[in-house]
């Protein structure tokens, strides 16, 4: 099945709705610009009443290895979302072991075609080796800018980007995000064929507060393509 993450949670009743719905991650925001953004101590007492199964992601953005890693120990979360930065490996030295969600910005990508091909060479090269990726082996595509890292809740031309991510869902897996909703996420998936999807604006009332209904939907959407 598809792996579901309800990004932007603020609220324990929030996190409930999204875990009964059936989701397999919840993710937290920790960038001050954000009107999603969520003090740490908030995002330990919700993750503490969360069963253990469900992964909690820390989205990051201008924060250091060792700043997300002080987060990732008080809050516990399980996954780190967030770009590498240069002379960084990305590893976060924390107390236990978390993986990493590398944000891929479809938006930047598709206005540069010599690097859109650079880099659909690169993953057919990876999808031919006998070997296993090493380093990070899942991408979360958004439509993030410079000026907006991540929610602006636009939808990125899934068409044009599809053929780069068929030829990565060979070697690694592909998280589909960026102005999803309860009504278009079947479409998406049809065409992409991503490992997981991601979704905030397109499941909220006001940003921050998530709609259970909308919530519900969305995860019911999904399961219902699954089928399909």
């Amino acid at each position: 099945m598809t792996w579901v993450k309800i990004c932007g949670i603020t609220s324990i009743d929030d996190a409930r709705v999204a875990v009964e719905a059936g989701a397999d991650a919840v993710g937290f925001i920790f960038y001050h610009r954000s009107p999603r953004n969520l003090d740490p101590a908030v995002a330990r007492q919700i993750v503490q009443q969360l069963p253990e199964k469900v992964e909690k992601v820390g989205v990051f953005v201008d924060l250091s290895p060792e700043q997300q890693a002080q987060i990732v120990d008080e809050v516990g979360l399980t996954t780190v979302q967030g770009r590498l930065t240069s002379g960084s490996n990305g590893k976060i030295k924390s107390q236990s072991p978390v993986r990493r969600l590398v944000p891929m910005p479809v938006t930047l990508l598709l206005e540069d075609e010599s690097r859109l091909q650079g880099l659909t060479a690169e993953f057919i090269r990876m999808s031919e080796s006998r070997k296993p990726p090493t380093g990070f082996d899942t991408f979360l595509l958004d439509s993030s800018t410079p000026q907006q890292p991540g929610g602006t809740g636009k939808v990125f031309d899934w068409n044009r980007i599809a053929p780069l991510v068929h030829v990565m869902n060979k070697s690694v897996k592909v998280i589909a995000a960026g102005g999803l909703t309860p009504e278009n996420v079947g479409e998406a998936m049809r065409i992409l064929r991503p490992w997981g999807v991601d979704v905030s604006s397109g499941v909220e009332v006001i940003p921050g507060k998530k709609d259970p209904v909308k919530v519900r939907a969305f995860i019911q959407a999904v399961r219902n393509t699954d089928k399909n």
